[in-house]
């Protein structure tokens, strides 16, 4: 019947599928796109961490420059719809970032 709301999946968190259920269209686009850029950010920081274990690579290994404090963390930028991997960190108030490399498809 198209005029019943889908169904959520069974998986989905009752608070989760609440405040979903009160959004509006553009809320929930919204929320969507955020959805997807999360699953895209975990899936590649798992298989970045499962590289590191493979290759017995540890926080402060060759990977990281030395003007890379140990705090950092590696964040991804998309420049001219190819995306790239950045080391970030904060330093006091301002946000530093040093080049990583290009982000390799999977595929």
């Amino acid at each position: 019947m198209p005029d019943d709301p889908p169904t959520p999946p069974a998986n989905v968190p009752a608070d989760l599928r609440d405040a979903l259920a009160d959004c509006t269209p553009t809320q929930l686009r919204e929320a969507a796109t955020y959805a997807q850029e999360l699953v895209t950010h975990r899936e590649r920081k798992a298989r970045l961490d499962e590289a590191e274990a493979s290759q017995g690579a540890t926080p402060d290994s060759d990977s990281r420059p030395a003007a890379v404090p140990m705090k950092a963390s590696i964040t991804t930028k998309t420049i001219n719809d190819n995306q790239y991997y950045y080391w970030q960190w904060r330093d006091g108030d301002e946000i530093k970032s040093k080049y990583h490399g290009p982000v390799e498809d999977a595929d």
